[in-house]
């Protein structure tokens, strides 16, 4: 059945979301019938704002839709572009007066609550067939085959073909539940509409994959209609409404909140290339196409790829430009089009810029993101592609709550969003200035980043500096973050009230939140995120991830006079939990032969710092710790790294070890610096205040060593070294200096002019060649 020739007076027209091509056929099909009604695929609830959604407004927008209850919380964009078959639709139908409707279920509904964007489109449901016709045509993918049949071919027939490509889809295509209530809603409004028309003609657009569907649940005669919409609607199986009334629109249940605003989007964010959940890619390259067809479109895309390669100083001739269009027009020509395409282009450039092995795909190939290591010139031609365009709401736009909040909070607070901010938070006025920015920093609002401030597993810092940040999306993202409340309180809240929810178990991101509750002045919900680390402690098995989360509650107990958390007894009966059960993940390890492990060892100084600083006030066990300490550095199954640090870990409690002695257990080159890294870790301030004996002992092991041998030490004797700040390493350089002589300045033993693992390889390299020429009786000696 052709869209332009369907009877009962309504013509459906399936599209693909994004396309030049289906918006040009609206606007012709909608200047032709000139109907009395406008169907659109889009969310239903926001028919009553139809005069705020068609302002005056620079695109692209998107109406963004924020649902949130006691089960789930949805988030969803419905993007437009001057080139949307749907805007196009609702503009032109409004110049020719008809009435516009939206006639899908709203964006919160669970029938829509696996899209992120509700115009993406339907491809994962006939990916095998997509997958064949691509065969049949050898084009790379179905952003290639659109092109091929429909975007760069020309308009003459283009509705039969559309009819037909999406008849074959769904054919092949089973629907499911969610899209089978969609449709059923969606015909509902399709016969109210026909009976309102009275004969007059109605214009349906939809995405393709619904067209078929539309047309047989519309075909028979109207009859009662039915409205409902199953959850959180009417029965679909009840009654319909009066002759000629529109369906009912769902509402959310009453627990829940929801609601919908209009933001500016930008072709960045519509990009498939940089992860929209489907749709076009290339935006700017498809605005030319609708501004100026797609011979011009192929001809602006050379061109502003050559500018943005110029423009990052990537070599690019004129030479090379004229190999690229003469290859494109090649490549058209080859391909069966009348003119270059978008892939026709990009082959083209990249076969004349691109003189390097490629180590993969070429983007247009295939879907998706942007892999990372793409090649630099065809990262800069996708860029060109997407373009740089962000929209902007008309002045007249309602806008949420959170936004005029947002503004008074900072106003009220003296903070300029141009300027930066230096806090002292020992000051009253700042604190609170401070807690603002990081409740802000919390919704994913831009305008400011902390550049210093308190961070967790460092001493106490009592300033912060906050620079600003302009972001073009700012508008944006405070209205997406006013789908979480209408005060900056409120929005915060309960945006840390569903991370914790989404974190479950996870210690690590639990302590991280729990740290910027704090920081966000939100006591409340801190003891809220106390109380998931401390259920979720008694089950965790990542010591990295138990390690950091003591380390964040006791940066809290002793420091955090300022946020009031210290000494609090929810965070000391954490404490006391994770060092217990840190203790025993560290018994349980057993892999005698890896190497040192950065994470487990700051989990152990994490316990140090515990037992040092909370210890007695907590009534923690030190002769217990002592004991593990003990156990494990003696204990011949557990990696090297556990046992030095066992070790460090008594000795920085007070009990004096033989450490001389034992890192001679451990001398072998492949564990002597494990067993270091461990050991500095956890005691590096006892071993630089006076332990003389265990540095002449490693100076000793290291002498010792053949150049092959101290090749294999190297790497994890480097890491173990780097436990020691600056300061302490010229300590450590005094005692070599002093062991072995000569009167330079410490400093010169730290810095080499070559990389150390140059010269010990060059030294093993040395060591083969002369035992070569001893065997061989060319030469005895000692090198000079």
């Amino acid at each position: 059945m052709s869209a332009v020739e369907a009877p009962g007076g309504v013509t459906f027209l399936g599209v693909r979301h994004h396309s030049p091509a289906c918006a040009r056929l609206v606007a012709a099909t909608v200047a032709r019938l000139r109907p009395a009604y406008v169907l659109v695929e889009g969310p239903a609830d926001l028919n009553g704002r139809m005069d705020e959604l068609l302002l005056d407004h620079e695109l692209p927008i998107a109406v963004f839709t924020a649902h949130r209850d006691g089960t789930r919380r949805h988030a969803s964009w419905s993007p437009f572009c001057a080139y949307s078959p749907e805007w196009v639709a609702l503009t032109a139908g409004r110049e020719v007066g008809a009435q516009l409707r939206f006639i899908d279920l709203p964006a919160w509904h669970p029938a829509l609550s696996d899209r992120a964007n509700r115009y993406a489109d339907a491809d994962q449901r006939y990916a095998e067939a997509v997958r064949r016709l691509c065969a049949t045509l050898a084009v790379d993918n179905v952003d290639a085959l659109w092109d091929h049949l429909f975007e760069i071919g020309p308009d003459d027939g283009l509705a039969e073909r559309l009819d037909t490509y999406f008849d074959v889809l769904r054919g092949e295509s089973a629907a499911g539940a969610d899209d089978t209530a969609r449709e059923a809603y969606m015909a509902r409004w399709v016969r109210a509409a026909r009976r309102r028309a009275a004969g007059r003609p109605v214009l349906v657009v939809t995405g393709g994959f619904h067209r078929p569907a539309l047309v047989r649940l519309t075909a028979g005669p109207d009859g009662a209609d039915r409205h409902g919409t199953g959850p959180h609607g009417a029965d679909p199986d009840s009654d319909g409404p009066e002759d000629g009334d529109w369906p009912e629109v769902p509402a959310p249940a009453p627990d829940a909140v929801a609601g919908s605003y209009l933001v500016p989007y930008s072709f960045r964010r519509l990009d498939a290339f940089v992860g929209y959940q489907s749709g076009m890619p290339s935006p700017a390259y498809y605005q030319r196409v609708w501004e100026d067809g797609p011979r011009r479109a192929a001809e602006a895309l050379t061109e502003a790829v050559a500018a943005r390669l110029r423009a990052r100083r990537q070599p690019v001739s004129t030479a090379g430009l004229i190999a690229a269009r003469s290859m494109a027009g090649g490549l058209a020509r080859l391909r069966g089009h009348a003119h270059p395409g978008r892939v026709d282009v990009l082959d083209g450039l990249v076969s004349a810029l691109v003189t390097d092995a490629l180590d993969q795909p070429l983007p247009w190939a295939s879907r998706g993101t942007l892999a990372a290591g793409a090649h630099p010139v065809v990262v800069e031609m996708v860029a060109a592609l997407s373009g740089d365009r962000v929209g902007r709401l008309h002045p007249d736009t309602p806008l949420p709550p959170l936004v005029h909040d947002v503004d008074a909070e900072l106003a009220r607070h003296r903070i300029d969003p141009h300027e930066t901010v230096e806090l002292d938070l020992t000051v009253a006025g700042d604190l609170v200035r401070s807690r603002l920015l990081h409740r802000l920093r919390l919704l994913d609002v831009p305008g400011h980043t902390r550049e210093r401030g308190p961070r967790v597993g460092v001493d106490a810092l009592l300033t912060e500096r906050w620079t600003p940040t302009p972001s073009a999306d700012r508008l944006a993202r405070v209205i997406e973050a006013g789908g979480y409340g209408p005060t900056v309180t409120d929005a915060v809240t309960a945006r840390i009230e569903e991370r914790v929810t989404l974190l479950g178990a996870d210690v690590d991101a639990l302590a991280t939140t729990l740290f910027d509750t704090a920081l966000a002045g939100l006591t409340e919900h801190s003891t809220r995120t106390l109380t998931a680390i401390a259920r979720a402690t008694g089950a965790v098995t990542d010591l990295r991830a138990l390690g950091r989360a003591l380390a964040v509650a006791l940066a809290l107990w002793r420091h955090d006079h300022l946020l009031g958390s210290a000494g609090t007894a929810p965070l000391g009966a954490l404490i006391t939990a994770a060092v217990r059960r840190a203790l025993w993940l560290v018994e349980g390890v057993r892999a005698a032969a890896v190497p040192a492990d950065p994470g487990r060892l700051a989990a152990l100084v994490a316990v140090r710092d515990a037992i040092r600083h909370a210890g007695p006030a907590l009534g923690l066990d030190r002769d217990g710790v002592l004991a593990v300490a003990g156990r494990v550095a003696a204990d011949a199954a557990a990696p090297p790294d556990l046992r030095g640090a066992a070790l460090g870990l008594a000795w920085s409690l007070g009990d004096m070890p033989d450490a001389a002695r034992a890192v001679r257990a451990v001398a072998a080159p492949d564990t002597l610096g494990d067993w270091l890294s461990g050991l500095f870790a956890l005691a590096r301030e006892e071993v630089v205040a006076g332990n003389a004996a265990l540095l002449t002992v490693v100076d000793e092991l290291l002498a010792g060593m053949g150049a092959h041998d101290f090749l294999v030490a190297l790497p994890a004797l480097r890491q173990a070294f780097g436990w020691f700040p600056p300061r302490e390493r010229a300590e450590v350089a005094r005692h070599v200096q002093a062991l072995h002589g000569g009167d330079a300045p410490p400093g010169d033993l730290l810095r080499l002019d070559a990389d150390p693992l140059l010269v010990a390889a060059a030294r093993a390299v040395e060591e083969r060649v002369d035992a070569v020429l001893n065997r061989e009786g060319l030469w005895e000696g000692e090198r000079t």
